[in-house]
């Protein structure tokens, strides 16, 4: 089991839309196929940075989820939203495996 996560530094103006994106993607990503943990908007500190975290099987399940959801009507209207109202500044993906006990007994 693999995690993502998606670090977004977003403009502090438009947290309103990173909302509605987050919830857009609270159908979308389960429904193509990923276990969604969730989005996470600013609420102290920054007021840039912002987290979207779930889980895939492996990256080999991550491609076919990421096409699936390029597929996906609301996918591709949640992409569109994103690119017109550039509330995104820049997003970068970890992949994190668990080791912490007691989910680390599977490593």
């Amino acid at each position: 089991m693999l995690t993502c996560v998606i670090r977004y530094h977003i403009d502090p103006t438009k947290k309103d839309q990173f909302a509605s994106y987050s919830r857009n993607w609270g159908e979308a990503i389960p429904r193509c196929g990923a276990d969604l943990i969730g989005y996470f908007a600013p609420h102290e500190g920054s007021s840039t940075l912002a987290y979207g975290i779930y889980n895939v099987e492996s990256l080999a399940a991550y491609e076919a989820y990421r096409e699936r959801l390029a597929a996906d009507p609301l996918g591709r209207e949640n992409y569109e939203f994103a690119r017109r109202e550039k509330f995104l500044i820049r997003e970068d993906r970890t992949f994190l495996t668990i080791v912490s006990r007691p989910h680390g007994d599977r490593v």
